[in-house]
């Protein structure tokens, strides 16, 4: 299929991470949504033989898709009555304003199949769901990957490749037992996940959010915060402007629209951040005042080591330890909160 992207990187063939079982059935996945997140998703999965399909709003995003050769369509209802027909697991790849008349409209076409979601913020999802009595089908997910761009030109093969993918386990921890629905839609997107080279972590939405506020959703107000500076100082600031200003704004290029639904519907966890840093900003102006940023440099610098001994870098081996699990056996929900403690990895057996 034509992608549309020449400059992309070779993509390397899906596979499950290792250790995973390799023959499992390749159920239909139905995606809603195809920006960047959700299009790139349907590239991967169809390019390695999934039967997915998909669904957009915009006339122009389904006559791209379709040119490139996927199975996208621009009615909703026919789509979601086929995925019901189908048993497809339906990724809700919409905005997040978008997702209470979207979740309305999968209540009346397709009341039976298993729900997943790609938005950054996990407890708003969550009690949309709830309301709608849809918690005991739905499993909430977050890709952690992404690049400043959006729209299905924007859309690439691998994105996921390598990357952490948040799967929530919320419905696990209530009180009454999951049915065996939910169950299923838990593996089916563990399994979704992994095959587009993903690294499986699971989290409550609650810790997710909170999470995310710190290594998400501040990034990207300091990355706006930064870009304004760096504006103000003129034509001469911006043409001197090289590698740490490119980098450390490189997010600013986000449509406004989709990071302020990010950091607005995360607004408690993400006030709680913004007052940590200005503490950290505000004790750093003192220590400048008196020539020594040697607190802030050094404390700074041993925080990005801690990062880097804890992630994937170029071939290195991921050093995060792999929790096997088998969903709604004695003792797993231990194991998900363990994993979720200390930032492990899952793999189903």
């Amino acid at each position: 299929m034509n992608t549309q992207h020449e400059s992309q990187p070779t993509r390397h063939p899906l596979h499950p991470s290792p250790g995973t079982p390799t023959a499992f059935e390749r159920f239909p996945v139905c995606v809603l949504g195809l920006g960047l997140i959700g299009g790139s998703l349907l590239r991967d999965l169809a390019d390695d033989g999934w039967p997915a399909f998909g669904w957009n709003r915009s006339a122009k995003t389904v006559d791209q898709a379709t040119e490139d050769g996927y199975d996208v369509s621009g009615d909703l209802t026919a789509t979601l009555q086929r995925a019901e027909r189908e048993d497809a697991l339906v990724v809700l790849g919409v905005p997040a304003p978008a997702l209470p008349e979207i979740l309305d409209a999968v209540g009346q076409h397709a009341p039976s199949v298993g729900l997943t979601d790609v938005t950054s913020v996990k407890g708003e999802v969550q009690a949309l769901v709830e309301d709608r009595g849809m918690a005991d089908r739905f499993v909430g997910g977050h890709p952690m990957a992404g690049t400043a761009h959006s729209g299905w030109r924007a859309t690439l093969n691998g994105l996921f490749d390598g990357a952490v993918w948040v799967v929530a386990y919320d419905r696990a921890v209530a009180e009454n037992e999951p049915p065996r629905a939910w169950f299923t839609t838990f593996e089916r997107v563990v399994r979704m996940a992994e095959a587009t080279g993903a690294i499986t972590i699971p989290s409550r939405s609650g810790a997710h959010d909170r999470a995310v506020a710190r290594i998400s959703h501040l990034p990207h107000v300091f990355a706006e915060t930064l870009a304004m500076v760096g504006d103000q100082g003129g034509p001469l600031s911006l043409a001197l402007a090289a590698g740490s200003f490119r980098d450390t704004t490189r997010v600013a290029g986000t449509a406004p629209s989709l990071v302020r639904a990010m950091c607005e519907g995360n607004r408690d966890a993400l006030i709680e951040c913004f007052d940590e840093a200005l503490e950290i900003l505000n004790q750093a102006r003192e220590e400048l005042e008196h020539k020594d940023l040697s607190a802030l440099t050094e404390a700074g610098y041993a925080a990005r080591k801690r990062y880097e001994a804890t992630t994937k870098h170029g071939d290195a081996t991921d050093p995060r330890p792999v929790i096997r699990v088998s969903p709604g056996a004695k003792g797993w929900v231990d194991q998900l909160l363990s994993a979720e403690s200390i930032g492990a990895r899952i793999e189903i057996f």
